[in-house]
């Protein structure tokens, strides 16, 4: 995200994902049709495994070399999903008549060299303990001796009175800072680390001030030469090692390197822990003391020395769109937009046996459904009122890059896009008795979601680890950001004749092992029967938005309703 839209969500309004944690209710005047019309039932049978399955092997092949960007797993990628929206029947969705709209990257591969001084002692954390790189994309960047200042969260929130920068001034320097929000103990529950004060950072939900992003922003705002992010496991939602990308090629989008901080790194607890100590400070004393608004920037007795090489490369990465025309001669000029991302983290010749991140869950399995769709919204007849985009996006696991730039140059005008539903990742483990919504509670279109899902026999649930921030980590938030309502859902947590914590365990299991790891490849216990139903739902309600009376709307107190009004002119 760029700082300019960084600051204007941060300072408009509290990133509210609290609402996250409130059932659906079903507002009726916003649900103009019956969920799964008779029209379409024919179409939501024709959705089957195989097919969806198919495609995932097809993409997720070790011939498609893990689909980075610039790579000839791009080329496969874009090869095979422009033929089957052609063999589909669907229009090229750029109005320039192709299917491509270009996204312009740069491409950096960082060499990084890390160590800490104090005193006279010198400490080399060891490779998998730390990660570097710069986004200034230069080929070289090397601070020596840059004192070091803990910034406890690095979150400067005028709307909770909080920041953590006071009146220290940063600039030139290295700051270290702590993953996610300040968890604030509750105050009638103060000794209770289960128990949070949900009237700052929203309690236990992740709200933007914890993303990464938003800490190498503030950091680049504020001036400094480099920030270091201390990783914590349990509040980051994911192990270091699933930051493996950050060792081969990192994009970004072709400008934003401007005004970026130097060096972009992260350390382990334990080896941050140790620096701290050796320059005369207590970690875990410091990170207490941070949850506090009277916390104050500390200078650490440690130096840092950090050097990063990057081998620098430009490149026009794709975008793949399809278009479904609407039926209707006045409403097919307004859009309903499906985003997946069908990029993953490709290879790395320097591990030994697999080398390749197939990427089979993260998102083959995602783009299969963003092809289901279109192949089963191209038979309808007729066609939706309005028209439908089918976006498979690039470098969305190296910053959601493709669906910023599409929010950012819009091939139809956002003004006129009425929703957003994206898929990143699917649920391969069976039925479910429920679907879970990222952010539940934002939108309207959670009424036709929860509608469509009645006729299942299902409900909707909010997302059980809202403190991992999953609501900022995929493609439908650049469309939020420009104030497009955006849905983007889960997996259920309620599998069919399973245990009570088998969703968990099935979840723990692949994120610990497998998440933007070699081992994410199709495996044969896969059931795909609740995936089936998944997508029969969000084809619903996108049949619901192009043919509905009204359009979705944020709900109030999201931080996304002031932008999306202000766009369409509204007071």
């Amino acid at each position: 995200m760029r700082l300019s839209i960084a600051r204007t969500l941060l300072l408009t309004l509290t990133l509210l994902v609290s609402s996250c944690q409130k059932p659906a209710t079903p507002d009726n005047s916003s649900t103009t049709r019956p969920a799964a019309p008779a029209e379409l039932k024919s179409s939501l049978a024709s959705f089957n495994g195989e097919s969806l399955l198919e495609h995932i092997r097809v993409l997720a092949s070790d011939e498609f070399e893990g689909r980075a960007p610039g790579t000839r797993g791009e080329e496969l990628t874009v090869r095979y999903l422009t033929d089957k929206f052609t063999a589909f029947g669907l229009k090229p969705g750029n109005p320039d008549g192709t299917y491509i709209q270009k996204v312009p990257l740069i491409g950096s591969t960082p060499q990084a060299k890390v160590s800490f001084t104090a005193e006279s002692r010198k400490i080399e954390p060891a490779e998998e303990d730390f990660l570097a790189r710069s986004s200034r994309f230069i080929p070289e960047v090397d601070l020596r001796n840059s004192e070091m200042v803990f910034v406890g969260y690095g979150v400067v929130a005028p709307e909770y009175g909080w920041d953590d920068f006071k009146d220290v001034d940063v600039r030139g320097k290295t700051v270290v800072m702590l993953i996610n929000d300040p968890q604030i103990p509750a105050p009638q529950n103060p000794e209770d680390p289960t128990k949070l004060d949900e009237s700052l950072f929203k309690g236990r939900a992740m709200t933007y001030y914890g993303r990464w992003t938003y800490k190498f922003e503030i950091a680049s705002a504020k001036g400094a030469a480099a920030a270091i992010i201390i990783h914590e496991t349990a509040t980051a939602g994911y192990p270091l090692k699933a930051l493996a990308s950050w060792r081969q090629e990192n994009f970004g989008l072709a400008g934003s390197e401007k005004g970026r901080i130097g060096v972009e790194a992260w350390l382990a607890f334990d080896r941050a822990a140790e620096v701290f100590t050796a320059g005369g400070q207590d970690l875990n004393a410091l990170k207490k003391a941070a949850l506090s608004r009277d916390f104050r920037p500390v200078t650490l007795g440690a130096r840092a020395n950090l050097a990063v090489k990057s081998t620098i490369r430009r490149i026009e990465s794709k975008n793949v769109v399809a278009r479904l025309e609407g039926s209707d001669p006045v409403l097919k000029d307004e859009y309903v937009v499906y985003t997946a991302h069908w990029d993953h983290m490709g290879r790395d010749p320097r591990l030994s046996g697999d080398q390749i991140f197939n990427g089979a869950v993260d998102n083959a399995s995602g783009t299969a459904c963003l092809l289901e769709w279109a192949r089963v919204f191209a038979k309808l007849s007729p066609a939706p009122k309005r028209s439908i985009l089918f976006l498979a996006v690039t470098a969305e696991e190296k910053g959601l890059l493709g669906a910023k730039y599409y929010a950012e140059h819009p091939l139809y005008p956002l003004t006129k896009t009425l929703a957003n539903l994206n898929k990143d990742g699917i649920n391969q483990w069976g039925r479910t008795s429920d679907i879970t919504v990222i952010g539940l509670g934002n939108s309207t279109l959670d009424d036709l979601l929860a509608a469509a899902a009645s006729t299942q026999g299902r409900t909707l649930r909010a997302d059980a680890e809202p403190e991992k921030g999953y609501f900022y980590r995929s493609d439908h938030f650049e469309f939020a950001k420009q104030g497009v309502p955006a849905l983007n859902t889960d997996a259920g947590v309620e599998y069919v004749g399973k245990p009570a914590d088998y969703a968990k365990k099935t979840r723990d299991d692949y994120t610990n092992k497998d998440y933007h790891g070699v081992g994410d490849e199709v495996r044969s216990d896969w059931d795909l029967s609740g995936a089936i139903e998944d997508l029969q739902l969000l084809l619903i309600v996108g049949w619901e938005v192009a043919n509905g009376e009204s359009w979705p709307e944020w709900r109030p107190g999201t931080e996304f309703k002031a932008l999306r009004e202000n766009s369409l002119g509204r007071p």
